[in-house]
């Protein structure tokens, strides 16, 4: 099976293509890589959880509102996150929860830290074999 994101490098800042077989799948798989620059999913508990609920006019500005939400609890709740459920998704709103545990400096690995969401080349699409996207992050 194929992963269910790929990093893309960038002079400025850090990207991802991801994909998914439903939109639902898709905006998990690109919490998935997002979560995965900030700090190895691996070590990561899901001993809490926090609801993401978020709106948009497109699938675009829907992504990246998911993405920029995420981000912002794990930066104001100093928390890292292993996965993102999407539970439900209607017209131009999407809900979910993502997994995870406040950071512990003796046990996580930091990796990158994003500063932002970016609209830079941000791209969804449907494809013959699902949904695929583009996204950058300011690092």
């Amino acid at each position: 099976m194929e992963p269910p994101f790929e990093i893309i490098e960038h002079p400025a800042d850090i990207g991802f293509r991801c994909r998914g077989r439903t939109r639902e799948e898709l905006f998990a798989n690109a919490s998935l890589a997002m979560m995965s620059l900030a700090c190895d999913p691996v070590g990561i508990a899901e001993s809490e959880s926090r609801e993401i609920v978020t709106t948009g006019d497109s699938d675009e500005s829907l992504l990246f509102a998911w993405l920029a939400e995420i981000l912002a609890v794990a930066d104001a709740e100093k928390m890292f996150f292993r996965r993102a459920e999407v539970t439900s998704a209607a017209a131009g709103r999407m809900y979910g929860r993502v997994f995870g545990e406040k950071y512990d400096k003796r046990r996580h690995d930091a990796g990158t830290y994003i500063k932002a969401v970016t609209m830079h080349q941000l791209w969804v699409k449907q494809s013959a074999d699902g949904w695929e996207a583009q996204v950058f992050l300011d690092v």
